[in-house]
């Protein structure tokens, strides 16, 4: 049967309508894909003081698996917290980057690397600093998270841009943890820690890390 101009214009019309609504949903569906990477291709790097930091990267390798590595320096800073707010803001206005006794051997295996810190002084701590100075992180994804005393992230997740510049960098996780200053040294625990676990479950999902 031949078409008349119109009706062939009204079915070319009908079949792109269906090849657009079926495109849409395809999209759709690739964008509610869970986007899981494997455990061994995920690192989980930290550095923790009183160990809230610490309890934040084991809740989120309990969600995601992956290597869990803690920073630690070739020469500690001071158990005085006066004695390392000083020594700390010193290397801050110096640009000094002390270096690690950590050792992470293949860092070319890990496609996502997540970074932990406090916020020491407002500001990224100079030993995540030197980690993130060391290896090189290009084209991988990094995600960080953050614990502080109660003045939120400070500079923190721009230093960690600012260092990763070839880095694919996603949103990251902060929580309130202790407050040493103060005395206030583990508090994530007990309620606050069902708490951070849920809101850790609900950003990695935000993720699509699970």
């Amino acid at each position: 049967m031949k078409l008349t101009a119109p009706l062939a214009h009204l079915l070319l019309a009908f079949l792109f309508l269906i090849s657009a609504c079926s495109s849409t949903q395809t999209e759709r569906i690739d964008a509610e894909t869970n986007t899981n990477v494997a455990a061994g291709k995920i690192l989980i790097v930290y550095l923790s003081r009183t160990k809230n930091t610490k309890a934040v990267a084991e809740m989120i390798q309990k969600n995601v698996g992956g290597k869990l590595v803690a920073i630690e320096l070739e020469k500690p800073y001071p158990d005085n917290y006066q004695a390392t707010v000083a020594q700390v803001a010193s290397e801050n206005q110096s640009g000094y980057m002390p270096p690690l006794r950590t050792k992470i051997g293949s860092i070319a295996q890990y496609d996502v690397v997540f970074v932990g810190f406090p916020t020491w002084g407002m500001q990224l701590p100079p030993p995540m600093k030197s980690f993130l100075k060391q290896y090189d992180l290009s084209g991988k994804t990094i995600i960080p998270f953050n614990t502080n005393g109660g003045y939120g992230i400070g500079s923190t997740f721009e230093t960690v841009k600012q260092l990763c510049p070839d880095s694919k960098i996603l949103e990251g996780y902060s929580t309130r943890g202790g407050l040493e200053r103060d005395g206030q040294l583990l508090m994530i625990k007990d309620e606050k820690a069902r708490q951070t676990q849920d809101e850790i479950k609900q950003w990695l999902e935000k993720l699509k890390m699970i």
